[in-house]
């Protein structure tokens, strides 16, 4: 497909941020890590399915992606919406590696793999994965690498509290393979820390960024969250020059997403300490000036990299694509997913597990996989995935390459998404040049809208009230 690419000049930049776009299109919306959304998965996907799948996926024989839930943070922060278990027991984190260990071993027999599987992507997320203890980060990894083999230049990439590592820890993380991390930050401001339940000083932030040069890792990502309670577009602009001074190799800046009847932990959050939305929009336009007069390209939804970050440069040449961990330089591999609600992708199928541990031990004791929910993808859903998966990466795609690649008349396929485009043309979020369908530089804020004309389940259901804001 063609793709449009970041290098413009300054004052198209300066037009990326449109506020009256912004208030008139910022409504729920999916995130599109998947196609269709994970709230489109239903319970009469079964163990059975999925098995189907990996056995598909077993035949094909190339490289996979691997990520595994590490669910245990050793306290609350109450803007949190990941599944996690709040404890200090070790003694729960040292069972569930063992069971991650049976998972690996039911999924690596069930493909009828011969040799070991070879990986390019790996990812430890959570809850917060350094919550392990070394002997349990060895152990894990050591199963791992008994039914996979991790390929060179694979992205292995592990998320960091830095309030909970040492220089050992960084130092045997790189050494058990990993080459990127992604720090959580949110804000360095006290009040804000102070509200949200999580303290975490400069210091020990910029300690780990140094620890990670030093170690050989390749790549450093830092998390910032705007709208959260005590900020302002001041206090928030100091956290910027903050992160900066530090030079992490990549930026996620992302809303917060007020949902207090979904996500417990954020009723301890008062509504009226949260800023007002001119406020947040304020922050944005700031955030996003600063990145950009620093050097950063943005490469969608809230990510922003340096010019001669992989990610900056799959983008550039039309190889960058989206997937749970969000975006990634690897080709659409598919996804092994272990560990508590996990998700993964194998072949045309999407499978999530049960998200609580009795669940999955039980599931497992028993020798069953610990499937909860899933789906598989019918041939529209897999053509729509494709698209919206350009759209929300290269801003661009050439309808008629895609109509051939499908067999298929775009312009009749798509016919009443066509015509709901016409408000977003005429907004200026979206254009036509000759075939090619592009976000120009002032839409692309807003992708996800665009996206969200081509999502049939949304349009079916119209649920856009479980969504987060679109900014």
């Amino acid at each position: 497909m063609n793709s449009s690419t970041n290098s413009c000049p300054p004052e198209e930049k300066e037009a990326l941020f449109h506020p009256e776009l912004l208030q008139k299109f910022d409504i729920n919306g999916p995130r599109y890590t998947s196609y269709p959304s994970a709230d489109r998965f239903h319970n009469e996907f079964s163990e059975a399915d999925y098995l189907g799948a990996l056995q598909r996926v077993a035949k094909v024989d190339e490289p996979l992606s691997l990520y595994f839930h590490l669910p245990f943070c050793p306290n609350i922060c109450y803007y949190c919406g990941c599944n996690k278990i709040i404890t200090k027991d070790h003694g729960r984190s040292a069972k569930y590696i063992k069971y991650l260990a049976k998972e690996m071993t039911m999924v690596y027999g069930a493909m009828g793999a011969q040799k070991k599987i070879p990986i390019t992507q790996l990812h430890w997320g959570g809850g917060t994965p350094t919550f392990l203890s070394h002997e349990e980060m060895i152990e894990l990894m050591q199963h791992t690498r008994e039914y996979f083999e991790l390929l060179a230049g694979g992205e292995y990439s592990i998320e960091i509290d830095p309030r909970r590592v040492t220089e050992k820890d960084i130092a045997l993380l790189a050494e058990l393979g990993f080459n990127r991390i992604s720090l959580g930050v949110q804000d360095f401001n006290l009040a804000v820390q102070e509200a949200v339940h999580r303290i975490q000083t400069i210091e020990e932030t910029q300690a780990v960024m140094d620890w990670s040069r030093k170690y050989g890792f390749k790549s450093r990502s830092v998390d910032l969250i705007y709208g959260l309670p005590k900020q302002t577009p001041e206090t928030f602009k100091e956290t910027v020059d903050l992160v900066l001074a530090m030079s992490p190799d990549r930026l996620s800046v992302y809303n917060y997403a007020h949902l207090p009847h979904i996500f417990k932990p954020q009723r301890r959050i008062s509504e009226a300490d949260l800023p007002p939305a001119a406020d947040k929009l304020n922050i944005l336009s700031n955030t996003i000036e600063r990145l950009l007069e620093a050097g950063y390209v943005f490469i969608g939804m809230d990510h922003f990299a340096k010019p001669d970050d992989e990610l900056a440069i799959a983008q550039k040449e039309g190889r960058l694509h989206r997937n749970f961990q969000g975006y990634s330089t690897q080709a659409e591999c598919d996804l092994l997913a272990f560990g508590i609600s996990s998700i993964g992708k194998v072949d045309d199928c999407y499978s999530q597990n049960v998200r609580t541990l009795d669940e999955y031990y039980e599931s497992l004791d028993h020798g069953r996989l610990p499937v909860l929910r899933g789906m598989q993808l019918d041939q529209d859903d897999l053509l729509r995935r494709e698209l919206i998966g350009e759209l929300m990466c290269q801003f661009s795609l050439n309808t008629q390459t895609f109509a051939k690649d499908h067999q298929l008349d775009f312009s009749n396929y798509f016919k009443s998404e066509i015509e709901e485009l016409k408000d977003l043309e005429e907004a200026g979020l979206l254009e036509w040049q000759g075939a090619n369908m592009q976000v120009p530089i002032k839409g692309r804020l807003l992708a996800r809208r665009v996206a969200m004309t081509f999502d049939r389940h949304l349009r079916e259901s119209q649920a856009k009230g479980t969504y987060s804001k679109v900014l």
